[in-house]
């Protein structure tokens, strides 16, 4: 470069470099970039030689971005460098530098998404290295349950081969070794399934939408899918995506409270601060970044790359079943302790006799190989007590039951965050909802437009006098946070913004033929004051470049609107003073139009007077505006919302609309809804945010309860009643799609309902058995049921009929019971009834069968066991039946509709068959004989428990 180019001005280097930018871009050619010259830390710019065109050919693939590299965008954000950002020239220096149009943004077609991925990364975090299958294992193996377990087989293991010999001593001990390596095996392979579709779920949890610009055209993609050089639109309750620059806005406020910790809003602007970090919020007005680092380069990807997420969370449920089964196991424990007291009080004073009829303790005369043998039976007996006694497969059962309702949830698209959202809502006594987006569409469309007094029906464009018509066109077009895209002239113009920007927007380009992006080019916008849920109004102070006249432009509220106006439009374009009659008046059209379940927008306007543009304020003007119009948008209801309220308060759930409309708009939408009735006491249930923050705090709990729809409140005003509602002991859901509803959310027990099916069952199952063991060791000092034995009913069957019972699909029968509070019992008063009645009745049977089953049926003492072990599980199965519904009469209601029970009950038996009748060492069972019988008589026993 000649010596004389290095004095040029750095403005005209950047003249230089925009028309070879501008040069490239529109030609889709790119042959060469500008390459960095430093001389005497002087940044320099050096022209292009040349440019080719090959109109034929496709835009190459850009080569390295010169100038600039990822470390110092990085550490630029990062540190907050204004030093480093002024040597890079400013933001739209550096957009510059990135190829990307400060106002089009990149070209987005995919060669240069891909080559900007390559040289600065993707949008995602490295996450921490998922845990192990192995690492489960040794979770599993931490289990108070399976550590008893073990103590135990390793103790039957050693009396057993002690006892009967290597060969067949091992049955008792290895069965309940297989059965804790099955309780590890299914609930490690759960629990990993389950980390691994958290893990899924937190990817699509985090998977937002967000607006960029892209050749010309604003577009919502992925946050994964944003690249460096993209230009981002950011708004109230937007995350922001990725590290960038501010390029332009207003009232830009962000908290970032995610990095920093401090719960203070920090003001964006381009001269104090434009740096935007990644994982902050943003809290007020509206704008537009410069994305300069993705993913692991940005700030929050260095902090998310060292976090690990804790998955294993044990839920209410878990906890409260764990407490039982200790509780069970302790019980358990005092009873193994007993037995053996019994039993060795009966064996050493002579009570206890051998096959042959003889006493077995002769004191001195009895080897002490006898005695060592006779006491290590009775240990094992003791040991088969406590087995009995532990609910081996309570735990599996409640991991399979979890894990089948996730899936079943997500099929049904509900993403479950966090296991415990699975039991909370059975519980919940109170919903508070918004009403946009939850019990509305979110679709909105102007339906009414007033001007002045006038309802204007038919083709507004003509009927509005033209300097009201470009009133309104500026207060439309530039007061917005929504977009028009025309790029392509021949196509609809695309428009982009919250429901209400584009329901009015839309209104304007269609039904009124406004050019608005024209409108933007032909003014300057001086100060914008953005739109927040607490003002509910936005407003715009803009110069028009024609005549250099500026305006004031609100919309918003219209009752607050209203009260800011003065003057008002009437049809033939002339402004009239406005008097106490015509307010009156105004305020009959917002009540009408709020009585049709319209959302009442104003817009006004002030022309500002100066005498030099030097001294107008940036401060709006507040008073004495001239009103334009009203318009009034329609959110429809969303089908079937009046029948779901009506279900929630015939079970007993209260239904509380919260919402930011003004009172009229609300009661309409909740008499709509069913929220409200014709009956209610509008005065008690219908109140406004700032009544109710207003209350004494003794008043807002006595009035909690009869409050059924709150208008025009604020974040604050639903988090106040959330808190309100919590304190009174109510456990409450809350929904919502706005980052308003985001602290009420936090506050609230949030959940989705989910039955304990299947607990009453398991727990018949230990009473019965402790029992019948309990009993009969004490009568004839062995036990007819063996380890094996129990293990396979406890284990196997219970969790299979546990996942049975799982299977069941929610009836409407489920929406007439009350919810379940906070402190309601793990066993109810009907579980107690049917765990007590059906244990008794079990009971009944099998002392019957242990101690007249000889006699009965001329079988010897092996086959009686037998058929009290197969009588035994035959009644766990048609217990299932039982357990399907505790309150209902006809227990085999809708049994066609659940094919899996049918096939669970079906290979419940398969297996029982098999034990008996082929795994005879194992099991210690006898073969039984159809011929006599014995199998029906505990057929029908079993199929009477049903009448029972």
């Amino acid at each position: 470069m000649p010596d004389q180019e290095i004095s040029l001005p750095a403005k005209r280097n950047q003249r230089r470099w925009r028309m070879a930018f501008t040069a490239i871009y529109f030609t889709r050619v790119l042959v060469s970039l500008s390459k960095k010259v430093l001389d005497n830390q002087t940044r320099l710019l050096r022209s292009l030689s040349y440019v080719a065109i090959d109109v034929n050919s496709p835009r190459p693939i850009p080569g390295p971005f010169d100038g600039i590299d990822q470390k110092t965008l990085t550490e630029m954000v990062k540190k907050r460098s204004f030093e480093s950002l002024q040597q890079l020239g400013g933001a739209k220096q550096v957009a510059a530098i990135l190829l990307t149009d400060a106002k089009d943004g990149i070209s987005g077609d995919e060669a240069d998404l891909t080559h900007r991925r390559e040289v600065f990364g993707a949008n995602r975090h490295q996450k921490p290295p998922s845990k192990s299958f192995i690492s489960f294992v040794f979770e599993a193996f931490k289990d108070t349950t399976i550590i008893i377990l073990l103590v135990c087989a390793f103790l039957s293991l050693g009396f057993g081969i002690k006892q009967h010999g290597p060969k067949d001593g091992w049955y008792d001990g290895g069965s309940i070794i297989v059965a804790i390596v099955l309780v590890i095996v299914v609930s490690s392979v759960s629990n990993f399934k389950q980390s691994k579709q958290f893990e899924k779920l937190s990817d699509a949890s985090s998977d937002i939408k967000v607006q960029v610009v892209r050749d010309g055209r604003h577009q919502p993609i992925s946050i994964f899918d944003i690249v460096v050089g993209d230009i981002v639109s950011l708004k109230i309750g937007d995350q922001i995506p990725a590290d960038g620059l501010f390029l332009y806005g207003y009232s830009l406020k962000v908290n970032e409270s995610s990095i920093t910790g401090e719960s203070d809003h920090v003001e964006v602007n381009g001269t104090l601060n434009p740096f935007l970090i990644s994982g902050t919020k943003v809290m007020d007005g509206f704008g537009s970044m410069l994305v300069t680092s993705v993913g692991m380069n940005t700030a929050w990807g260095e902090m998310m790359s060292s976090i690990t997420r804790i998955l294993e969370e044990q839920t209410p449920l878990q906890a409260r079943l764990d407490k039982l089964a200790s509780h069970i196991g302790r019980v358990g424990l005092s009873v193994a302790i007993l037995v053996l007291a019994v039993l060795m009080i009966r064996y050493f004073t002579g009570s206890t006799r051998d096959e042959n009829g003889k006493r077995e303790y002769k004191g001195s005369k009895t080897r002490v190989s006898d005695i060592v043998n006779s006491v290590v039976e009775m240990i094992a007996a003791a040991v088969t007590i406590l087995v009995v006694a532990i609910p081996e497969g309570l735990p599996l059962a409640v991991t399979l039951t979890l894990a089948y309702s996730m899936m079943r949830m997500i099929k049904d698209n509900a993403m479950v965050r966090k296991l415990s959202a699975c039991e909370t809502m059975g519980s919940a006594t109170t919903i508070c909802t918004d009403k946009t987006g939850t019990l509305t569409l979110n679709k909105m469309t102007v339906t009414e437009f007033w001007l002045g007094k006038e309802l204007i029906k038919d083709d507004a464009s003509k009927a509005i006098e033209p300097e009201i018509f470009k009133l309104l066109q500026e207060g439309v077009a530039l007061n917005t946070t929504g977009t028009v895209d025309t790029t392509h002239a021949s196509s609809i113009p695309e428009i982009s913004g919250s429901p209400t920007e584009t329901a009015i927007l839309s209104w304007a380009v269609f039904d009124l033929n406004m050019n608005i992006n024209e409108t933007k080019q032909n003014c300057e916008v001086i100060h914008v004051e953005a739109f927040n849920s607490e003002k509910k109004r936005s407003g715009i102070l803009t110069r028009k470049f024609e005549d250099r006249e500026i305006h004031t432009h609100w919309k918003g509220a219209a009752e607050m609107i209203l009260a800011m106006c003065s003057n008002y439009c009437v049809g033939s374009g002339a402004l009239k003073g406005m008097n106490a009659d015509d307010r009156l008046e105004f305020e009959k059209i917002i009540q009408c139009m709020a009585a049709k379940s319209l959302r009442c927008l104003a817009f006004a306007y002030k022309k500002v007077t100066h005498d030099n543009e030097e001294e107008v304020s940036k401060k709006l003007e507040e008073a004495e505006l001239t009103l334009l119009g009203f318009v009034g948008l329609k959110d429809p209801c969303r089908p079937g919302v009046r029948t779901a309220v009506e279900s929630c308060k015939n079970a007993g759930v209260n239904v509380k609309m919260i919402t930011g409309d003004n009172t009229l708009t609300a009661r309409s939408i909740a008499f709509e809804c069913g929220i409200l009735h014709p009956d209610d006491d509008i005065e008690k249930a219908v109140v406004e945010g700032s009544q109710f923050r207003n209350y004494s705090p003794e008043e807002r709990m006595t009035r909690i309860e009869d409050i059924r729809v709150m208008a025009r409140s604020s974040p604050f005003d639903k988090l106040l009643m959330v808190q309100c509602l919590k304190q009174k002991g109510h456990v409450v859901g809350v929904t919502g799609d706005g980052t308003n509803d985001a602290p009420a959310l936090k506050e609230a027990d949030i959940g989705l309902a989910m039955g304990i099916q299947g607990t009453e069952f398991q727990l018949t199952v230990n009473v019965a058995a402790l029992a019948i063991n309990f009993v009969a060791a004490v009568s004839f000092g062995n036990v007819p049921l063996t380890a094996v034995q129990l293990l396979w009913v406890n284990l196997v069957m219970d969790t299979l009929g546990a996942l049975a019972l799982a299977t069941e699909q929610p009836t409407n029968d489920l929406m007439g019971k009350p919810p379940m509070g906070r402190s309601e019992p793990l066993i109810t008063k009907i579980m107690w009834r049917n765990l007590i009645a059906q244990a008794l009745y079990q009971l009944a049977v099998l002392l019957t069968l242990e101690f007249k089953a000889n006699s009965i049926f001329g079988v010897n003492e092996r086959i009686k066991n037998t058929i009290i072990f197969n009588t035994f599980v035959l009644c766990q199965v048609f217990n299932e039946f039982n357990a399907r519904n505790m309150e209902k009469k006809n227990i085999f209601k809708g049994i066609h509709r659940n094919k899996l029970f049918i096939v669970i009950i079906g290979i419940t038996i398969v297996l029982q068959v098999l034990m008996v009748e082929l795994l005879t060492r194992f099991a210690g069972t006898e073969r039984l004989n159809w011929g006599n019988g014995v199998l029906a008589l505990a057929l029908q026993l079993c199929l009477g428990q049903l009448v029972f």
